[in-house]
Order: structure tokens, then sequence, then C-alpha cells
């Protein structure tokens, strides 16, 4: 099986929102396509983005971070069940 890797350059965007959404608390990112296509990614998924991206950018040495999806059961009040935790650093 080939594995499919998606690259957006800037080139390829027609737009970014962010958002809270009426009704809800927490932050969202609908990243527009040109062609149409639109993904919108929820506030604990951007918190991971940043976290990992702020971690390879202002580390002396690392040049890799890899995030992990987990259940977590003991979490606290607001946050989501899903997280991104760090598993890997290079």
């Amino acid at each position: 099986m080939t594995e499919e890797i998606m690259i957006f350059r800037n080139e390829d965007i027609s737009g970014l929102v962010t958002e809270i959404p009426e009704g809800h608390k927490h932050l969202r990112i609908t990243l527009v396509l040109k062609d149409g296509r639109k993904m919108t990614f929820q506030e604990a998924t951007i918190a991971g983005i940043v976290r990992s991206y702020i971690d390879v950018k202002t580390h002396p040495l690392s040049t890799r971070t890899v995030l992990t999806a987990e259940k977590t059961d003991k979490r606290k009040d607001g946050y989501a069940e899903w997280q991104l935790l760090e598993k890997e650093k290079i």
C-alpha cells in the first residue's frame, strides 16, 4: 500500500477562517482550498500542531516531533477526550 502525502502550498489555499462557532466554546480553523475543498480542525488539533511546530522551530537540536492520538480518561475540564501526545522526538 502506498502512503499518500498531501502537501498544501500557499498558492493552493484561498483562505483560512479562525473562529469560535456560535454555541461552541472552542476554536475551529477552516482551511479553504482553491479547488473548493474545506478542512476544519478542532482546537485540540491546532494546539498539537502549534506545540510541535514551536518545539522543532525553537529547539536548537530538535528536527522532528511525532504526536500520537490517544484517548484520555483523566483530563482537565473542557479538554478533548482525544489528545495528540508526544511520543517521539528527534
